[in-house]
């Protein structure tokens, strides 16, 4: 590989990480705050009501409306009671409460957990194509014959072990 190949390749790692940093940020960000999707960290509670079909079945509630982990308590006089809220089984109304992430962090937290059935999944992939330009390109960072090349490859194997690490333990 020649001082070309060596200049191209900063180039595009150049710009193309300044190109990339808002959406490296958001990804970060986003990624931070799905490890703590199990809890109600930064969390709101919002007040939901949502006129369904009558005559739900108990069993079929949660699906309907669309609530993950949906737990029964009683069933008394038509009023079927979940954790969280209530459904009149005559009327179809039901009452109940979410927990919800603040509109921006919502918005990143679906970018970064989109599938190939929504419209992103284009995006991620992009993007992580990026990041493996960058994993590919920063080899190409600075001469084999460097001193700070052979330093470089010390910290990649440090990298690497750290990966099999947390992958296998």
């Amino acid at each position: 590989m020649g001082r070309k190949t060596e200049e191209k390749m900063r180039t595009y790692h150049r710009y193309l990480g300044f190109f990339l940093a808002g959406i490296m940020a958001m990804y970060a960000i986003s990624g931070i705050i799905l490890i703590f999707r199990d809890t109600d960290f930064l969390k709101k509670e919002v007040a939901v009501e949502k006129t369904i079909q009558p005559n739900v079945k108990a069993d079929d509630l949660g699906k309907m409306l669309k609530i993950k982990h949906f737990k029964l308590q009683k069933e008394e006089n038509g009023i079927v009671h979940f954790e969280g809220g209530s459904y009149d089984s005559k009327t179809g109304l039901a009452s109940y409460t979410l927990k919800t992430l603040p509109f921006v962090l919502d918005k990143m937290t679906k970018v970064h957990k989109a599938t190939s059935s929504q419209p992103l999944f284009f995006l991620n992939i992009f993007f992580g194509a990026s990041l493996l330009f960058f994993v590919i390109s920063a080899f190409w960072m600075f001469r084999p014959s460097a001193p700070i090349f052979k330093k470089g490859l010390y910290f990649a194997l440090g990298g690497l072990l750290l990966t099999l690490i947390l992958l296998f333990v």
